[in-house]
């Protein structure tokens, strides 16, 4: 008997990289993978051809290929990756047409991988927190919570998976603790003493595959994961043991943070401050525990990053003649 095909959007990247690598690793091989790439001619792509995967061309901005890549499927993990456009009005168009494909495909459970729309919390006309680009408080979070609504609108069957803090956005985003003027470690987050869920980010698509193993039950539930919840504190005491010297912790006020000039500063800056106002929430809703359940592996964070230390672009102590 031919085994259920889950069709998995971003399979080259790390969530979808890592839902693959965890069906592979399957010793019940209850899912065969089927990557899905715009471009299946590229290295990484035809190393998953060679790993016994199923490959598919397949672009979020046409729904025939995606009714295509989807058809005979039975799951799909979906995703939208914002910062490679930067527009959330591409994402939300991107999501209504992986909906429509997964409709039209007779698809039987889709995770869809999510976040909230803060508006919810913090609506426009709100000036607890700037409004940006006219209609959002955080656009790659807004986009992502308010595409919910294609796949409920069109009766996808659907479990809506809240990430968390990607621990790899120290490696590529330039959140790595940085050397002050005096040449010391200084880690910046700018959420007060509130902790912040993180995961690593291959660890997402490992538990999506418990959820696939959980079967149908979850279908219209929404579900958090998070390897573990850390206030800034405390993650700058793990990196200090980590890199070996002393990490301080400078919480900077998100309207500060705003005004650091880098591109979406103003909009990591709402984020935070999000993540911070409603830390309950937010938290309440990633529980680590259940993310253990579905993936017995799961990394803390002094784990990533004794996987990572050598990742981590940290500046060298300057030696003074």
């Amino acid at each position: 008997m031919s085994r259920p095909v889950i069709a998995v959007i971003g399979a080259t990247g790390a969530q979808g990289g890592g839902l693959v690598r965890a069906m592979l690793a399957d010793p019940l091989r209850r899912f065969q993978p089927r990557a899905l790439t715009r471009r299946p001619y590229l290295p990484p792509a035809l190393a998953l051809a060679k790993a016994d995967v199923e490959l598919r061309g397949a672009n979020l901005d046409d729904v025939e290929s995606l009714a295509d890549a989807f058809a005979g499927a039975h799951g799909v993990f979906a995703l939208t990756n914002f910062w490679e456009h930067h527009s959330p009005e591409t994402e939300l168009a991107q999501a209504a047409n992986i909906a429509a494909a997964a409709q039209r495909a007779g698809v039987r459970h889709v995770i869809w991988s999510t976040l909230e729309d803060t508006r919810q919390f913090v609506p426009i006309d709100d000036p607890r927190m700037p409004t940006l680009r006219g209609r959002y408080k955080v656009p790659h979070l807004d986009a992502k919570g308010e595409a919910n609504a294609h796949f409920t609108r069109l009766g996808v069957p659907t479990t809506f998976l809240y990430t968390s803090f990607y621990w790899d956005n120290l490696i590529h985003f330039g959140m790595a603790p940085q050397r002050d003027a005096a040449g010391n470690l200084v880690f910046t987050l700018p959420m007060d003493d509130r902790k912040l869920p993180g995961i690593a980010g291959e660890d997402i698509g490992v538990c999506a595959f418990g959820i696939l193993a959980e079967g149908e039950g979850l279908i219209g539930a929404h579900v958090g994961i998070a390897g573990e919840h850390l206030t800034g504190a405390e993650m700058a005491d793990v990196l200090a043991r980590t890199v070996g010297e002393p990490v301080r912790h400078f919480a900077m006020p998100p309207e500060q943070y705003a005004k650091l000039g880098f591109p979406g500063a103003d909009e990591l800056a709402n984020m935070f401050q999000f993540k911070r106002d409603f830390n309950e929430a937010f938290c309440g809703l990633r529980s680590v525990e259940r993310s253990r359940a579905w993936h017995p592996g799961l990394m803390n964070f002094e784990r990533w990053l004794q996987r990572n230390r050598t990742a981590l672009p940290i500046a060298p102590r300057a030696h003074r003649a």
